[in-house]
């Protein structure tokens, strides 16, 4: 409570700092105007901010508590009252611990290359990027990591590119935002729809859960948007948005990705008021020191991949691909089977899917195909559906066993036995007390980690 008291403060005190000399009161009406509205939308900004910080400090807590009921681990990191006063703090917190396994700590390394910093810089100017792009000794590590000590990585993301960046290019394009910014993609998931960090945040775009709802993103039982490539991409951008609204730079609005708009305000302040990034760099988080530095080498990796001897990985995303509303629930492992591919390809398209089952009949819902393979799908799709009263049945005996249960609780539906995860309770020991194996849950239930949170549902078969 103290911290949110602190948070609330430091924003109500940037209210009352606002320039208001002599000039801007004698300015004109429409100068007038204009000033009020930037103001309201840094207002809005930052109330958002406040509110969904709120949600997430108290879902930090709550993940806390949980992982101490279950297990021991060492106490985390102590904060001392003025790092308290950033609006996303914990969101800071949570990404870190995702990121630390992603986005080495190179700040005090001093990796060398064959290649020459004049070349370096001249491709960097020759990009003409919308986004200033910086050079120095932190981005030249990461240039070389992503060119020359990560090459296997960055192939296999420059062949994953070939379908994932025309979506977030679309997106960034409908919201007039600089292409540039898909590169944060890679930064955040390396390009995996299902990435998913201790900490619980999920997708390419790397959203927590609360921060997935607030954006507008359905998370349930059977479909995590977070981990949909459009809708998650569309709130990454209008993330994006409102952060360089914010600030007026889009290298300010990237770092304030990583760590929350609070904490590049602050760091602004600490600086005298300057706003550029190495201006301020000193003042932020050392995750964020190293992400902008890492965008930048990895939109130079990306550009010149060719001129480094890098080519793209094979993968097995298609090119094109077709879409169907779906409004009956639909097994993707029917699918698969239907048109004659690994049921792997299709989670791969549609990953937001968790369990492996559309709930098109409650809500309408996409099922995307590679394009060659739509015309089997339209074709079969009669059959499909008549045989597919097992997704029919596993759904609606899931939603209706699990409505209003508590954790701990156990209900049988026809095959299916729907258990509420409580504290205490690992896959293993649910595992052994239904006598069913590890592998067997993971399978039914479409998880990707053992790792289980009180409330959440496991299906598990008879």
């Amino acid at each position: 409570m103290r911290a949110l008291k602190l948070i609330s403060l430091t924003v109500f005190l940037s209210l009352l700092t606002f320039p208001l000399d002599a000039q801007f009161l004698r300015g004109n009406k429409r100068t007038l105007i204009k000033e009020n509205s930037e103001l309201k939308d840094q207002i809005d900004s930052l109330m958002k901010e406040l509110v969904i910080a709120k949600d997430e400090i108290g879902q930090y807590a709550k993940a806390q508590a949980e992982v101490e009921q279950t297990r021991k681990v060492p106490q985390g990191p102590k904060y001392d009252a003025d790092m308290t006063d950033s609006l996303r703090m914990m969101w800071f917190v949570n990404k870190a611990k995702a990121e630390a396994e992603e986005l080495p700590d190179l700040e005090d390394e001093h990796f060398t290359t064959d290649v020459p910093d004049s070349v370096l810089i001249a491709r960097l100017e020759a990009m003409n990027s919308f986004i200033n792009l910086p050079f120095n000794e932190n981005v030249r590590n990461y240039i070389i990591l992503y060119t020359e000590k990560n090459r296997a990585k960055t192939a296999r993301i420059l062949g994953l590119s070939k379908y994932y960046m025309p979506i977030f290019e679309e997106t960034l394009d409908r919201y007039g935002l600089p292409k540039e910014l898909k590169i944060m993609s890679i930064i955040e998931s390396a390009l995996d729809p299902v990435a998913t960090s201790r900490a619980g945040a999920r997708g390419l775009w790397q959203f927590m859960y609360r921060t997935g709802l607030n954006y507008g993103l359905t998370i349930n039982t059977f479909v995590d948007e977070r981990l949909d490539v459009e809708k998650s991409s569309d709130a990454a951008a209008r993330y994006l948005q409102s952060s360089y609204k914010l600030f007026g730079d889009w290298i300010l609005a990237i770092a304030s990705y990583n760590c929350g708009s609070g904490n590049v305000n602050k760091a602004i302040r600490r600086a005298g008021g300057r706003r550029d990034f190495w201006s301020i760099y000193p003042y932020l988080p050392r995750e964020t020191r190293g992400y902008v530095p890492a965008f930048v080498g990895a939109l130079y990796a990306y550009t010149y991949a060719r001129e480094c001897g890098i080519e793209p990985e094979e993968t097995s995303m298609p090119f094109e691909i077709d879409t169907f509303m779906i409004r009956r629930n639909l097994n993707l492992e029917h699918v698969a089977r239907a048109v004659g591919v690994p049921v792997e390809d299709i989670r791969n398209l549609n990953p937001e899917y968790v369990k492996d089952i559309i709930p098109g009949e409650s809500t309408p819902s996409v099922l995307r195909l590679d394009l060659q393979h739509s015309g089997l799908f339209i074709a079969r799709q009669d059959s499909i559906y008549k045989a597919d009263s097992i997704a029919h049945k596993v759904y609606t005996d899931a939603k209706a066993s699990s409505k209003g249960s508590k954790p701990g609780t156990t209900t049988v539906s026809g095959s299916t036995i729907v258990y509420k995860v409580k504290s205490g309770d690992t896959l293993s020991k649910i595992a052994a007390r239904n006598h069913v194996t590890v592998n067997q849950l993971m399978k039914w239930n479409n998880l990707k980690s053992d790792r289980l949170s009180i409330g959440q549902t496991i299906l598990i078969q008879k």
